[in-house]
């Protein structure tokens, strides 16, 4: 069996745009007649730049291959142009057409993904969502939900009255490409009066998940640590910028709270920098940009060593949440899921069979390779005609 041919498609995500502006999905064909489909998760350059660089890499090295050869053609894309160094770019690339050649091999053996990392170890994964507005109250970007303790407290009980049983929010504030820098007093005073009303209003039922974008220096991280500490949240999230894990293991070493991190990174070596500090006990691996599957399964190995734990990160689109779901089943230290709210909506919209949530659980499907197929349809009636990058940081230092 060879690939002989690419479609990629950019797709407008509706608003209110849960899961970012767009997503970019890949399909592979085949010479045999088989399909599968992968997901492209880069935050660096437009959608018109990424559509070309995903065709560069197919002509490249992916026209032709094998795809059970899943190691070979790895090697070929990471060490091109006497690269061999983690790109964060090209390795989102490689990440959708590693997991749609995946998709092509669990089709062609009629067995889904997760069989052929191991087998599925977990029956049911647990799950959890950002608090996001009520689309009813209108005003979404403004919402008091990111800004009033009172109204987070509000949605995270409707979420676990849905059934999740962990909640994740991030309201200390802005960030910038100027960061790391010290919290402004009134981010700790916000941050701990939304752990603190969170808490009060779901009490034992839920797990706090703590969110912030690496805005904070060691002492800053570790200063609202401590006003985070009396209401016992699962994880603190990546408190300091990723690039320098050396400095994040300060804040996890002065902290009791469990710091998460790694939806930035990509391979093996970056997640190894991680472990080998103590940076992180929960790895957030993003499957759209850490180097797809088979990289993905070999840091869990690794996570595995150091008794930590993965919660793959999500913030794109289905086809990714569907290779995290692979992943998950077959892994066990998987701790959690990232959802975007229960999979409904456009993410329902964008899958002809829709991703199976239930009770705060999703449910690994047993159907070949990833489990979901694109709705063609939808994706070409939704096509993305800006040229925006992914997430926009502030471009002016935060004071």
């Amino acid at each position: 069996m060879k690939v002989t041919a690419l479609d990629t498609f950019i797709v407008g995500n509706p608003p209110p745009h849960e899961g970012g502006r767009y997503f970019v999905f890949v399909k592979l064909a085949t010479d045999s007649g088989i399909t599968g489909i992968g997901e492209v998760y880069t935050a660096s350059f437009g959608p018109k730049t990424l559509a070309a660089m995903i065709a560069d890499v197919f002509e490249r090295h992916v026209m032709g291959a094998d795809p059970f050869r899943i190691e070979t053609l790895w090697r070929q894309v990471y060490g091109r142009g006497y690269s061999q160094r983690p790109d964060i770019s090209l390795m989102a690339v490689l990440s959708g057409f590693e997991m749609a050649l995946w998709d092509i091999a669990g089709k062609a053996l009629d067995k889904p993904v997760h069989a052929l990392l191991g087998g599925k170890v977990h029956e049911r994964l647990r799950s959890y969502t950002y608090l996001y507005p009520d689309p009813a109250d209108g005003a979404y970007s403004n919402s008091p939900v990111y800004s009033d303790p009172d109204a987070a407290a509000k949605a995270a009980l409707a979420c676990v009255e849905q059934g999740f049983t962990a909640v994740k929010f991030d309201p200390a504030g802005p960030y910038s490409v100027f960061d790391p820098r010290q919290p402004r007093l009134e981010d700790l005073d916000r941050s701990e009066a939304f752990c603190k009303r969170i808490r009060e209003a779901v009490g034992d039922r839920a797990d706090l998940l703590f969110g912030t974008h690496g805005q904070f220096t060691p002492a800053g991280a570790i200063r609202l640590a401590r006003r985070l500490e009396p209401y016992d949240p699962l994880w603190f999230e990546e408190p300091t910028p990723p690039e320098m894990p050396e400095e994040m293991a300060k804040v996890a070493h002065a902290t009791g709270i469990p710091i998460a991190s790694g939806e930035r990174l990509t391979t093996k070596y970056e997640f190894a920098r991680l472990l080998d500090t103590g940076a992180a006990a929960i790895l957030q691996l993003n499957l759209g940009r850490v180097g797809g599957l088979l990289e993905a399964k070999k840091i869990a190995g690794m996570a595995e060593t150091r008794y930590a734990q993965i919660a793959p990160h999500l913030y794109c689109g289905p086809v990714v949440g569907a290779a995290n779901i692979q992943l998950s089943a077959a892994s066990p230290n998987f701790l959690i899921l990232e959802s975007i709210r229960d999979w409904s909506g456009f993410h329902a919209e964008i899958l002809k069979t829709p991703i199976r949530w239930e009770d705060g659980h999703v449910i690994p499907p047993d159907a070949p390779g990833l489990g979901v197929d694109l709705n063609e349809e939808v994706a070409r009636a939704h096509p993305y005609v800006g040229n925006d990058l992914h997430l926009m940081p502030a471009d002016t230092p935060i004071w």
